[in-house]
């Protein structure tokens, strides 16, 4: 199937119902739809300014993308792009420290795992957010959603952080419990879980850096619960956590306060997706001899469109259906940005 099925788009106001629906579905601990219908609105408002924006380095922008089934016009998912975190509101989470004990007098030595408060990742980028719905989780478009953040950071660079970082949900019941919030956080915070994830969605997270604990915690004095959840994702989160690694990322020992999910980061110029992404001209053709997988996006973050079907490079150009130009609203000869997948 050469014509694409969806299209990745900036996400405004005009999606508002749609992804009312959306956080329906996802339930708690997808923090960045759990949010009132007022905020999720000026959530879409920040979006569509931040694509507007002509700056030319990165800032405050928010910019929410929006996967839409072209033939029916349905909103199927969403992801996200912070071009940087952690100046308002700040970001905290737990580092993971090994601490060595000896003592020769006993002839005792052991490590000892600690978790002490950290606000690293101030002024990284950040890319999340990632949410379909369930009816539409087949045949990659899940992974394309994925790949489509690296497309827009690809489209201009610079306007993104030179280190790029991604949390993922940690473990949560059914019953929307964590193991890691009831043995920490619930003690320092005086709340349940869904409370507080509340919270840091529509607040500035000023109660996080008033509640957080000062000291470290050693991990062997908590539950065995707990300790087993630290820089583990949910179960549902597993396949976002392998798209990460193979885009480049890595663990990087750090953990989120509430839940003990993973952090985590890359340099964005080490990002797959980003780093063999091509500038070509597109055609359209009714016939794709030796057609690839491929990501196709328009080059411009003010236009910034993407769509995930299969073309055929030679000589600097990429052949595709006419309906993919029809897509992204293009021209014949315009510019491209493309990512072939040269696993299939």
């Amino acid at each position: 199937m050469s014509a694409p099925i969806y299209v990745m788009r900036a996400a405004g106001p005009a999606d508002l119902e749609g992804f009312k629906q959306l956080r329906e579905i996802a339930g708690a601990g997808f923090t960045s739809l759990m949010l009132d219908d007022k905020a999720m609105a000026t959530k879409l408002e920040l979006s569509a300014r931040s694509f507007a924006s002509t700056t030319a380095v990165a800032g405050a922008e928010r910019y929410f993308i929006a996967l839409e089934h072209i033939e029916t016009g349905a909103l199927a998912g969403c992801c996200g792009v912070k071009a940087t975190i952690g100046e308002t509101p700040p970001f905290f989470n737990f580092r993971m420290f090994t601490e060595a004990q000896s003592s020769a007098a006993v002839s005792r030595r052991f490590d000892m795992r600690v978790l002490i408060g950290v606000n690293d990742f101030t002024g990284c980028s950040e890319v999340g957010s990632l949410f379909l719905r369930p009816e539409h989780r087949h045949g990659g478009v899940g992974r394309a959603l994925a790949q489509n953040r690296y497309m827009l950071m690809a489209t201009q660079p610079q306007r993104f952080r030179q280190q790029v970082v991604s949390e993922l949900r940690g473990v949560v019941d059914p019953d929307g419990v964590s193991p890691f919030w009831e043995a920490v956080g619930r003690h320092f915070f005086k709340m349940d879980f869904a409370e507080a994830d509340k919270l840091s969605a529509i607040t500035d997270n000023q109660f996080i850096l008033d509640l957080m604990p000062q000291h470290p915690i050693y991990v062997d004095l908590l539950p065995q619960e707990a300790r087993d959840v630290i820089g583990k994702c949910h179960v549902d989160g597993e396949g976002a956590q392998r798209l990460l690694e193979w885009e480049g990322f890595s663990f990087s020992n750090v953990v989120d306060i509430f839940d003990g999910g993973p952090l985590m980061s890359v340099q964005r110029d080490n990002v797959r997706t980003l780093r063999e992404a091509r500038r070509l001209k597109i055609e359209a053709a009714e016939q794709l001899a030796g057609a690839k997988r491929a990501l196709i996006a328009v080059p411009s973050i003010q236009n910034y469109r993407c769509v995930s079907a299969h073309a055929s490079v030679a000589d600097g150009v990429a052949k595709v259906d006419p309906a993919v130009l029809a897509a992204l609203k293009l021209s014949a000869g315009a510019q491209v940005l493309v990512w072939l997948d040269n696993a299939h």
